[in-house]
């Protein structure tokens, strides 16, 4: 029996759905390995101009302006970081998704002394819109639930 119309349409629609979560996951991923580099404007083009940050120790943070100040000013301290993104699942519904994932931060605290790093880890919670250009993160929650060793820059306290 060959393919029926419907076929055709629920293969298309898992296809999307497929192809909208790795948009998803590039996103994030382009967007961390640029925060990594201390790519500001690279990491903050993966925002919507009307996003919102909640992150545990800060204020909730409105504004891809805001976000990008409060971030860069942070971070920008630490000689050397890694922002790892781990079990990443996404849920499509058209042009919005959701995200969960976990984050596991690692920085290097003083410049030549990568024996005793600063580690922190917790859970992700993201939303998205999509837009002309693509995926945007509107929201990010992020949850500290353990930290290692101990942050001599006091970014995050």
């Amino acid at each position: 029996m060959p393919p029926t119309a419907a076929d055709y349409d629920s293969l298309l629609r898992r296809l999307r759905d497929l192809e909208d979560k790795e948009a998803l996951r590039a996103l994030l991923i382009q967007g961390w390995r640029a925060l990594d580099r201390k790519d500001w404007r690279t990491w903050i083009a993966c925002w919507a101009d009307d996003a919102v940050l909640e992150f545990g120790p800060w204020e909730e943070i409105h504004g891809r302006d805001a976000i990008r100040a409060t971030v860069e000013a942070a971070e920008s301290p630490y000689p050397s970081m890694q922002h790892h993104l781990l079990n990443m699942h996404f849920d499509i519904d058209g042009d919005r998704a959701t995200g969960i994932g976990y984050m596991w931060f690692v920085a290097v605290t003083e410049a030549g002394k990568t024996s005793s790093p600063y580690a922190m880890g917790g859970p992700y919670d993201w939303e998205f819109r999509r837009g002309p250009d693509g995926w945007l993160l509107t929201r990010q929650r992020l949850g500290v639930r353990w930290t290692q060793g101990e942050d001599a820059l006091k970014a995050f306290g």
